[in-house]
């Protein structure tokens, strides 16, 4: 493995695609070769939320908001949220976030985890 390398989160392909079209979802881990990193770069559209919450068994993250509003709803409380707010969730936190009026973009930044992911999905959790 090399010392270091450069990606670009705009290049990586969209995993969200044609499954949500108000929201980009680019993962950066494996094309970074990182062992200890992901970093993922995520644009939600004008008003669009996730379609589902999720938590993690082991690894903490934390969202860095670039450009744009919204809000993140965590366990029970939702939280505006603005340019250059910086949150960490813990583990177990059930999250999900919403764009706002000029949509939301945001990096994710998360720590180690086991082989293959450890996420927890909370389908129809944050439901008006």
């Amino acid at each position: 493995m090399s010392d270091y390398t450069i990606a670009n989160l705009k290049e990586i392909d969209d995993s969200a695609g044609e499954y949500a079209p108000n929201l980009e979802a680019h993962f950066a881990r494996k094309h970074l070769d990182s062992e200890h990193l992901g970093v993922s770069y995520f644009r939600y559209g004008p008003g669009f939320r996730s379609p589902m919450g999720h938590s993690h068994r082991e690894q903490e993250e934390v969202y860095v908001v670039l450009n744009g509003s919204g809000r993140i709803k965590l366990n029970d409380e939702i939280v505006a949220l603005r340019q250059w707010d910086t949150v960490r969730v813990a583990p177990n936190t059930v999250r999900a976030l919403e764009g706002g009026p000029d949509g939301l973009e945001l990096i994710a930044i998360g720590a180690d985890r086991p082989e293959g992911g450890d996420g927890v999905p909370a389908k129809d959790w944050w439901t008006d």
